[in-house]
């Protein structure tokens, strides 16, 4: 079942979601709980692309007063920023002096291997060993797998070095297997203003719900119909179907509309920027940040004449000598390249307009 909640008042609307929930069906007082936001870079919840820290108080007022004592936020920026500078940036520095809730830097934490299938992946200890993981995502789009949000977030919980590794096997079937692996005993999305064009901000779009509920893929193929794409468009959604990891969801019967007389008039189809532009692009194996940052610059380049030129991007061009232009550091050995793990979208901004 999905809980959802309109308005403006976040952290209200986040306590009052979860108490209409059946939360209470799978936590104990006693239990450590920890609450995986979405922190990806240090940018305020305002552009669209960060976890509210408002949806993250409405969480922790409402365990407390369950009576949950031990809670611990833990989180891993993508690859090339500093979960540190998020925590800061997106005021978690604050809300945990407010609560005395401890912030825990993922990039720094140790992993361990474990196994789905015959498949081996790298897993930070906090991730797997609390009592319960509450994953609190943004709604938002994402470059290359179209949606970004319960599923997907859990990509936080891996080292820098097995997030590379997600993108060489093709992104979409290891974020499946992550989920059968760390298991998540709640989802609370945060729907208040999430990019529906970029997973790193700049475009939010004022939708002020608040989603909740037990299974990541029910909500996720919710929230992919919510802003205008099918199960079936977001890859890594198929894959979990596939493997026994819950429902998709099939209409009404599964929605629970806490004050539908608040519901926003807002359009939350999709915006297909990163469409526009998949024509220049020969991708293989690219790392969201790097992919993103590329779609970023020729979004922004609109103004300039047509560009022509393909941009070569991802893992699979290490090492490969080649005419034409290379984003990211794996694609050193180019004509012309952008080095960057990831590049900035200003630095490839620079390099068009050269």
């Amino acid at each position: 079942m999905i809980y959802i909640s309109y308005g403006s008042n976040v952290v209200q609307n986040t306590y009052d979601t979860l108490a209409a929930s059946d939360i209470d069906q799978y936590l104990m007082p006693h239990m450590q709980v920890s609450l995986k936001p979405n922190l990806v870079v240090p940018c305020p919840a305002s552009d669209g692309a960060t976890t509210h820290p408002e949806v993250v108080e409405g969480v922790v007022r409402f365990l407390r007063d369950y009576g949950i004592r031990h809670i611990k936020i833990i989180e891993s920026s993508w690859v090339g920023d500093c979960t540190k500078r998020a925590f800061e940036y997106c005021g978690y520095h604050e809300l945990s002096q407010k609560f005395d809730i401890p912030l825990i830097d993922l990039k720094s934490d140790s992993f361990a291997y474990h196994h789905y299938d015959t498949y081996e992946i790298a897993v930070c200890d906090e991730a797997i060993n609390t009592d319960f993981l509450i994953n609190i995502p943004v709604l938002k789009a994402h470059c290359q797998t179209n949606l970004t949000c319960c599923l997907k977030n859990l990509k936080g919980c891996i080292p820098d070095s097995e997030k590379r590794r997600f993108h060489t096997l093709g992104i979409h079937q290891p974020v499946a297997m992550l989920n059968a692996v760390i298991k998540t005993g709640y989802c609370v999305v945060d729907g208040v203003c999430g990019d529906l064009s970029f997973e790193e901000g700049g475009n939010p779009v004022d939708s002020k719900r608040i989603i909740v509920g037990r299974s990541p893929l029910l909500i996720d193929s919710y929230c992919a119909e919510l802003i205008g794409y099918q199960p079936h468009e977001v890859e890594y959604m198929s894959y979990a179907h596939q493997m026994g990891l819950g429902d998709l969801f099939s209409g009404a019967s599964d929605l629970v509309e806490i004050n539908p007389d608040s519901k926003p008039l807002v359009d939350l189809k999709r915006d297909r920027v990163a469409d526009k532009y998949r024509r220049l692009i020969d991708e293989d194996a690219a790392c969201s940040a790097c992919y993103s940052a590329l779609i970023y610059a020729l979004h922004r380049m609109e103004e300039l004449p047509l560009i022509t030129d393909r941009f070569h991007i991802g893992q699979g061009f290490k090492g490969k000598v080649v005419s034409g232009v290379g984003i990211g550091s794996c694609t050193k050995g180019f004509e012309r390249c952008v080095p960057g793990c990831p590049p900035k979208a200003t630095e490839i901004i620079d390099m068009l307009r050269r």
